[in-house]
């Protein structure tokens, strides 16, 4: 099975091919404009490996939440890539699989994304010495003190934080790109999973908050109000 795994969630813009769940190329870089840059290293990294987007069998893109921006174009990128050729495509939670690749740590793993205005995007996972990664919270935007209110709770457990955001609380960890791809095997082939739901049609972001132009626009209307 081959699998392209593409995130564009955070400030970095990234994407890994997959063959038999082992990362065969991986392209990454820092940006600003992800849709200037994500299509052409999508075509740059498949070119090099001599694949085609009719060979891929499943695509996987991280749904948010993260970078408005970002998330919206990354999602509509590969739901374009997947139409013409029917190829499947999974969206997961960007929390998720930046942790993913802890497993076997003993820790709790605090994916921390930038939100802006002192806030972070994060979520808390459960790293066991069996390899296995467990969720302990749902998806949310919280403000950084909050975040490290939460944590405190948790009795002095070794925390790894990794994202955009964790050059702020502690030490810096990277997610590499295949680890989208790895966890939207998961999914797709769950027992309980539903092929219907991997259609391009089906495949949504989660954004967690509005944009920056719908929260400009909230903020007027309810400035006009206050004015009658």
């Amino acid at each position: 099975m081959k699998i392209l795994a593409v995130d564009s969630s955070s400030k970095t813009a990234s994407a890994a091919l997959l063959e038999d769940l082992s990362p065969v190329a991986r392209f990454s870089v820092k940006t600003e404009t992800h849709s200037a840059v994500l299509l052409p290293m999508i075509e740059d990294m498949l070119k090099a490996a001599k694949t085609a987007v009719r060979d891929l069998d499943l695509m996987a893109v991280t749904i948010g939440p993260g970078s408005f921006t970002g998330v919206r174009i990354g999602v509509s990128l590969v739901k374009g890539l997947a139409f013409a050729d029917k190829i499947p495509c999974v969206g997961v939670s960007t929390p998720e699989a930046m942790a993913a690749p802890f497993g076997g740590m003993d820790s709790l793993v605090v994916p921390v994304i930038d939100a802006r205005r002192e806030t972070v995007f994060t979520a808390l996972f459960r790293s066991a010495p069996d390899g296995t990664v467990t969720r302990l919270t749902e998806d949310a935007q919280l403000p950084a003190s909050e975040l490290m209110t939460l944590l405190s709770s948790y009795g002095g457990e070794r925390i790894c934080f990794t994202g955009d955001a964790a050059e702020t609380i502690l030490v810096r960890e990277d997610c590499p790109p295949s680890a989208r791809g790895l966890r939207a095997y998961a999914i797709y082939t769950a027992p309980d999973a539903v092929r219907d739901d991997f259609t391009d049609a089906a495949l949504v972001p989660a954004y967690l908050k509005k944009s920056q132009a719908e929260r400009e626009r909230d903020e007027r209307i309810a400035a006009a109000a206050g004015k009658n």
